[in-house]
């Protein structure tokens, strides 16, 4: 059992991180990034691994109290850095403190904006033509207006809170669920997690989405090892799982379909199953009344489009200005499979790609640790083939992570952005940090091989972006 992440797996991954770099710069010359993309990547990799290797040994004898405050210290001083240098680096290659080729974030800023100066009155006219499920951040971002005025700074470093206090809440799942050693490790590990601190500097719903999503998650565990089932328990996951719905609908459901599946197999507190399946109906009721026809209609839609969504997604990439002419072949075949370890880095400069060429630190750092997130999966539905019972206390956060990561591989036009994989990454890593936990010697010379497999396809994938835009 390791309450660590040796140094044998850290090495090995930076490593290959700047020898994947040097070769993608001999192999396609002349098409290099800017040189502040390979530090800011470099940056993130080192900080992740070379922490994750030094924290976990240094914080061992914290007592939880002073383990907590430390995570949420340090993780919030690094958000707040990363926060205040990106808002001015983005004003200094932009004109304006957002991201490039800005999208969503604009939109969200410019409707919280209306909200704050035509006030609540004008709801309606302003988010009429949003869907339910597109509402949530724009409102809260408005209220968050009317309190301090239109800054954007500001409401990046309350994400910054948010964000340290999400790596709190996963040490706390993470302890109940695999133990305190994993749950130290994953605290640590989401601290340090480069995508989970990127998204604090872009204006976008990320951030408090994942809080959201956590924060629900760890209260439904709360609630299924309780003692007793009251309304006292309940009450916060079912009210996250209505706030969810504001922002992305299949995260409700998720959160739904998990917590549900959790007091039916892991419970004996509900009772008989017939009162379990009436409290899982009376939960699916309770929500459908909060959110009202919206949400059964947005689901209803998101279903029936299933089959066209990725198919007309891939199309768009397509044809798009500066698209990949190769993305129409992308399928549910590629996508299911690799599900766990993509998206992989662009390393090469894509013009129409800088948010990802920024971001590539942190995609790496996930395609490693997918990894041990698989051998964790494996040991469990080993556990579970074998009639053990351990993975019972598995089962919240795996029927999350697995249901979210399921639907998004096979009915969405999403398997491949980096973004719509952001709402599981807490309970990535906490999978992570159990594979990193039961690891032998033995499962050396597996993670060698893998890191051989994602070197090869690192250079393919930056073959893939150029010659899908007649870049080569």
């Amino acid at each position: 059992m390791l309450d660590f992440f040796p140094q044998y797996f850290t090495k090995r991954a930076i490593i290959l991180y700047f020898v994947s770099i040097f070769a993608c710069l001999l192999i396609f010359i002349g098409k290099s990034m800017a040189w502040y993309y390979y530090l800011i990547g470099g940056i993130a990799v080192l900080m992740f691994f070379v922490g994750g290797y030094t924290l976990p040994i240094k914080w061992a004898r914290f007592p939880p109290k002073t383990l907590i405050y430390n995570i949420f210290t340090v993780g919030l001083l690094i958000r707040v850095v990363w926060v205040v240098f990106s808002y001015y680096f983005y004003s200094s290659m932009n004109g304006n403190p957002f991201e490039f080729e800005t999208a969503d974030a604009g939109n969200y800023d410019w409707l919280a904006q209306q909200l704050y100066e035509q006030g609540w009155e004008a709801y309606e006219k302003i988010m009429g033509k949003w869907g339910f499920s597109d509402r949530g951040y724009p409102t809260f971002l408005g209220a968050s207006y009317m309190i301090y005025g239109h800054n954007v700074l500001i409401a990046r470093l309350i994400k910054a809170v948010l964000g340290a206090w999400t790596a709190v809440l996963v040490y706390k799942l993470a302890s109940r669920t695999f133990g305190e050693s994993v749950g130290r490790m994953a605290g640590i590990f989401c601290m340090l997690m480069p995508e989970m601190i990127y998204w604090c500097g872009i204006h976008s719903k990320e951030i408090e989405m994942v809080f959201v999503t956590t924060l629900g998650v760890e209260r439904a565990d709360n609630a299924v090892r309780s003692r007793k089932l009251t309304f006292a328990n309940l009450v916060m996951p079912m009210l996250c799982a209505a706030i969810l719905f504001t922002l992305r609908s299949l995260l409700g459901v998720g959160l739904l379909f998990a917590f549900i599946t959790a007091l039916f197999f892991m419970s004996a507190r509900a009772g008989t199953f017939g009162n379990r399946v009436l409290l899982g109906v009376w939960i699916i009721i309770a929500i459908a009344f909060i959110g009202g026809g919206k949400i059964l209609t947005e689901i209803e839609q998101a279903w029936n489009s299933r089959q066209m969504q990725q198919e007309e997604s891939m199309e768009w990439r397509s044809k798009r200005e500066g698209g990949n002419k190769f993305a129409v072949y992308a399928n549910n075949a590629i996508f299911a499979p690799a599900i766990f370890i993509i998206p992989l880095p662009t390393k090469v400069n894509v013009a129409s790609q800088r948010n990802l060429q920024l971001a590539h630190g942190g995609y790496f750092v996930k395609n490693v640790m997918a990894f041990f997130v698989m051998f964790a999966l494996f040991l469990i539905v080993y556990d579970a083939i074998k009639k053990g019972n351990k993975w019972r206390d598995f089962l919240l956060v795996g029927a999350f992570m697995i249901g979210y990561l399921g639907v998004i591989a096979t009915i969405s036009g999403f398997a491949q952005s980096g973004r719509f994989h952001l709402p599981i990454m807490p309970f990535f890593i906490m999978f992570a940090a159990y594979g990193i936990n039961q690891s032998t010697n033995k499962v050396k010379d597996y993670y060698n091989f893998y890191l051989v497999l994602l070197f090869v396809a690192f250079i393919i994938w930056q073959w893939y972006k150029l010659a899908g835009r007649d870049m080569l």
